[in-house]
């Protein structure tokens, strides 16, 4: 069984600023490679910058394989029929809105699970299709119980780091310091000395931050 599906793409927006300053911080905290601050991908393909919105692409590497990704799938499916949009969605909630899976790897995977009659198709109307659980999608659950513990597990410590770590008002006062130097240093009567009082208060600032 083959289904298409929409396109779920949304550039801003709560969602997406709150995985943006999640990636910040994972970034600055040098994970995976991450560039500074402002650059890194923690989070790979299906992450703050993957699952179709626009990511860097190339080289990057996935939250989950297929087969966690799969057992996740079953599990929302056996807690209540649901289509792909709604998928989506709950492993989006479970993440803190960090993580979002790619419809790309979403939709064949349950494909993939409706093909090999670990989910049903339900009746209905419209386009969206709900699945249901069968017994032997059942039986993979309790089979690969200890899997799918530790797969949720990793989304809720991505809910946690959410809810702790939240940069935007370093960026609003960065971004604020740069206005205020540029500003100063166009007026008119900024000469040298200006730029080392500038550059005094700013050395001044880094030394109380790295105190702090």
């Amino acid at each position: 069984m083959r289904f298409s599906h929409p396109s779920h793409g949304r550039q801003g927006g709560p969602s997406h600023h709150r995985r943006e300053a999640v990636a910040f911080a994972v970034g600055f905290g040098g994970h995976r490679g991450g560039r500074g601050p402002f650059g890194g991908d923690p989070f790979g393909e299906d992450g703050p910058r993957g699952g179709g919105r626009g990511g860097r692409g190339g080289g990057r590497r996935r939250l989950f394989d297929n087969e966690t990704l799969r057992l996740i799938l079953l599990k929302l499916i056996a807690d209540e029929p649901r289509h792909g949009y709604e998928l989506i969605r709950a492993i989006e909630a479970l993440s803190g809105e960090v993580y979002v899976p790619s419809p790309g790897v979403v939709y064949p995977t349950l494909t993939l699970l409706a093909e090999t009659d670990l989910i049903a198709e339900q009746p209905g109307e419209g386009s969206r299709k709900k699945f249901a659980i069968t017994d032997a999608g059942k039986a993979q659950i309790e089979e690969r119980q200890a899997a799918l513990d530790l797969a949720l597990a990793r989304l809720a410590a991505l809910a946690s780091k959410a809810d702790r770590v939240d940069p935007a008002p370093v960026r609003r006062a960065m971004h604020n310091l740069r206005f205020a130097v540029q500003h100063r240093l166009e007026k008119e009567g900024a000469d040298n000395q200006t730029m080392f009082d500038v550059a005094a208060l700013i050395d001044e600032a880094a030394g109380k931050i790295e105190r702090f």
